[in-house]
């Protein structure tokens, strides 16, 4: 099983940068893909970004490509989301989520991002 942590979240001024962390502790032996959700107030959760094990394989959500970048450091166990530009729209719970090759999926308990106006 893996474990994972997130953390960089709080309180932004719009316009404002954050950068999101989560670590992944336990089965790190096995090779997995990353990626981050998030969830606002009311809304469902939704698609942020995603990485692949090797670090290719990188996609966004249209609405965040330009302003966000997803990352990782395989030796850390860690995958990361450089936030810039930062709108109120993008407040929200954001969780990272592993994927192994065996297909089973992991989640982190999220990071609240909140961005005044």
């Amino acid at each position: 099983q893996l474990q994972l942590v997130e953390s960089g979240g709080g309180l932004v001024q719009a316009g404002g940068s954050l950068r999101l962390s989560c670590a992944a502790s336990g089965r790190t032996d096995s090779s997995y893909d990353m990626g981050w959700f998030r969830q606002a107030p009311g809304k469902e959760r939704e698609f942020v970004a995603s990485i692949g094990w090797s670090g290719a394989n990188i996609y966004y959500t249209d609405s965040m490509k330009g302003r966000f970048t997803i990352s990782r450091d395989n030796a850390k166990n860690t995958v990361y989301l450089q936030m810039n530009s930062l709108k109120p729209e993008d407040t929200a719970v954001y969780y990272c989520k592993a994927r192994q090759v065996d297909g089973m999926d992991y989640w982190g308990k999220g990071t609240l991002v909140t961005v005044s106006s």
